[in-house]
């Protein structure tokens, strides 16, 4: 990947669309409709204890799509679209505010309880491009149709624009006017969960099927907790988001290290008691290799 220098990014989430969506595609199509999820409240006494099984097996790594969105350029806005008045998203606020997401309320203003999201947020997009014309890239989190429109008026007023959307939820003709599209379940540090019986037994049967997997640290705020293993996950999810971007195994450190600080700015080899990067990444042996040559070049650990 080459330095992306004066990228300046700008992000866009639907985030009824990804939650949703991620629901449907792990617990079956439909079935965030038929669970009631949008008023589900795990604090609740009566709580269903099946739906928040399902809940916890769809949990959307935000910090995820969002250091994704990093390796672009340098983040100039995050903005997530929802009624956060509702205990699904509700439960994602603390997330999202650690990493200064300006969360737009929205209140549904029909019975199904849409809200509008893709209206407010193509004006606020079209708005912020003339507003802030220095804007180099533009990253929608939605797999709705409805994006197409804004998906090429961005690419009109020339900026790079970036799709985000879950697996068999996203149109394919957002895919043709976006200049990038990426799937949810491809980004670096998603871990591939398996789908419930009423989701698999809805798709053709295919060969191969994904194991199950055990929750994992993942889903996570990588801004909370050990400040060592936190530098670990930050290290490897950086490369791992490089290497994606490069196409190559061995990476500029100076690179790597430039992804690290777009993803957390606070991170300081120096705070964690090094004295240089390249000592850092000598101490994560487990997960990274270290070149010394000139420039220093580091890959993931291949053992």
């Amino acid at each position: 990947m080459s330095d992306p220098g004066g990228a300046r990014v700008a992000v866009y989430i639907d985030f009824d669309n990804i939650v949703i969506s991620r629901y449907d595609q792990l617990n079956g199509r439909g079935q965030f409709q038929r669970d009631k999820a949008r008023g589900f409240d795990d604090a609740d006494k009566p709580a269903d204890p099946s739906i928040a099984e399902k809940f916890q097996h769809a949990t959307v790594d935000i910090g995820a799509v969002i250091d994704f969105a990093s390796s672009y350029g340098t983040l100039v806005l995050t903005r997530a679209y929802a009624d956060w008045s509702a205990p699904v998203n509700a439960a994602y606020r603390g997330q999202l505010v650690s990493r200064a997401v300006d969360l737009v309320q929205l209140f549904p203003t029909t019975r199904n309880a849409k809200n509008g999201a893709d209206i407010r947020l193509a004006v606020d997009a079209v708005e912020d491009m003339f507003r802030l014309p220095d804007l180099t890239h533009i990253v929608i989190v939605a797999g709705d149709s409805d994006y197409i429109a804004l998906a090429q008026r961005c690419r009109r007023l020339g900026r790079y624009v970036v799709g985000v959307g879950v697996a068999g939820s996203t149109s394919k003709a957002l895919a043709a006017a976006c200049d990038e599209l990426v799937t949810y379940d491809a980004l670096p540090g998603i871990t591939q969960q398996a789908e419930s019986g009423d989701a698999a037994s809805a798709r053709p049967s295919r060969r191969g099927k994904r194991p199950a997997a055990a929750a994992t640290d993942e889903t996570d705020d990588l801004h909370a907790g050990d400040p060592q293993e936190l530098a670990t996950r930050l290290l490897d999810r950086a490369l791992r988001l490089v290497r994606e971007k490069d196409d190559a195994d061995w990476l500029q450190s100076s690179t790597v290290k430039s992804q690290m600080k777009r993803m957390d700015p606070s991170f300081s080899e120096k705070a964690l008691g090094y004295r240089s990067f390249s000592d850092f990444v000598k101490s994560r042996d487990a997960i990274a290799e270290l070149d010394e040559s000139n420039p220093w070049m580091v890959r993931l650990n291949r053992q």
